[in-house]
């Protein structure tokens, strides 16, 4: 691809990681969005594609303003991802005594194409790079700290990283951690996995999830009924015990058998499914089973049930069993939840209806187990 233009800045050069070359520079702000593109999340037949959340327009607007009310400091860095077809020409000359050497200052000469084809992508500074292509004065001095990678998986994990102190919704957060593979900090690596086992219940036709789950690229899709924050919490409750039904195949030493633990999330939802047809797959408007108080009530069911039926030689069959014993005292479409004295469209998502309907199942099933309903 021919460039039509390029840009030249001063800039100084350095190394991280294995080799990565790092910019710093200053651009007028109004540049920015002519070299970088902003990369919208989304999904298509071949998978995740992405990274970056939507255009917050008050936010800008609120940018904007305080950028046009007059003279302001504004150093905040935005931070890019250049492609590996930029040039660097290290500056000649003599350099000052004493001089630290930490970087080499030059020339760095970026290509400016068409937008949805650009040499570099912004990474962290969105709302403030669209605000300043908005502003009266462009030639505001803006810092920009640029990183050479043409990997989408790399630009998705300092996405990650960078956002992760601020308020950048958890779903967002959640959708891209299956597709990064860079060591992570304790917290986020707690969410990879279920994360990970919950895309895979979302896109695989065989799961009684398919297309129901309700994540960050599909917001707009009505079919997306589930939250994925509902599904993804019960995972990782039960992955966190070495007893419950999905943490028993986490071994020390031994590796994680997904397999076996998606194997299991399969067996007990579509059993689910295969006892509440009439309250499965619809809105959580007319269904608390797909509520996210539903989801997460009967996903902490999954651990007795489950490590129960694993002794039985077929474990579909001893699960729905248990699952229609239990189905006469559930309520999620009409009617009023015996011992809760809540009607069936009065549970909400606060932890207290949450904690009370799971104490509810958890102790009725047992009751009903001992044959004292």
């Amino acid at each position: 691809m021919t460039a039509r233009a390029q840009l030249s800045v001063r800039a100084i050069r350095a190394e991280q990681g294995q080799g990565t070359n790092i910019f710093t520079f200053f651009l007028h702000g109004a540049d920015i969005t002519r070299i970088a593109d902003i990369s919208r999340i989304h999904r298509d037949e071949k998978g995740l594609k992405g990274f970056q959340r939507g255009e917050i327009r008050a936010h800008v607007r609120a940018i904007t303003e305080f950028l046009d009310s007059g003279p302001v400091l504004f150093p905040n860095a935005i931070i890019l991802a250049l492609s590996s077809e930029v040039g660097f020409t290290q500056a000649r000359g003599r350099k000052p005594g004493n001089m630290i050497e930490v970087g080499e200052a030059g020339t760095l000469t970026i290509p400016i194409y068409p937008e949805g084809r650009r040499a570099a992508w912004i990474v962290d500074g969105q709302q403030r790079s669209l605000a300043l292509s908005h502003v009266r004065d462009k030639s505001i001095a803006v810092p920009v700290v640029g990183f050479v990678s043409d990997e989408v998986e790399t630009q998705r994990a300092q996405f990650i990283l960078v956002n992760k102190a601020k308020p950048l919704p958890m779903r967002l957060i959640n959708e891209l951690l299956p597709e990064v593979s860079v060591l992570l900090p304790r917290d986020l690596a707690a969410r990879q996995l279920p994360s990970a086992l919950c895309e895979a219940l979302d896109s695989d036709p065989s799961s009684p999830f398919h297309g129901l789950v309700r994540r960050e690229s599909t917001l707009r899709e009505k079919a997306a009924i589930v939250t994925d924050t509902a599904l993804i919490e019960t995972i990782r409750q039960s992955l966190r015990s070495p007893v419950g039904a999905l943490g028993h195949f986490r071994r020390n030493g031994g590796g994680t058998d997904t397999a076996a633990m998606y194997d299991t999330l399969l067996v007990y939802w579509k059993a689910v499914r295969e006892v509440f047809p009439d309250a499965w797959g619809r809105p959580p408007t007319e269904s608390r089973l797909m509520h996210s108080a539903g989801i997460r009530a009967m996903g902490a069911l999954m651990d007795p049930i489950m490590l129960r039926a694993d002794s039985s030689p077929d474990r579909a069959a001893a699960v729905q069993h248990v699952l229609q014993r239990l189905a006469p005292h559930c309520h999620w479409t009409e009617g009023c939840w015996s011992g809760l004295d809540l009607a069936w469209n009065a549970i909400q998502s606060t932890s207290q209806h949450i904690s009370r309907l799971t104490d509810h199942l958890l102790h009725l099933e047992r009751d009903l187990a001992q044959g004292t309903p």
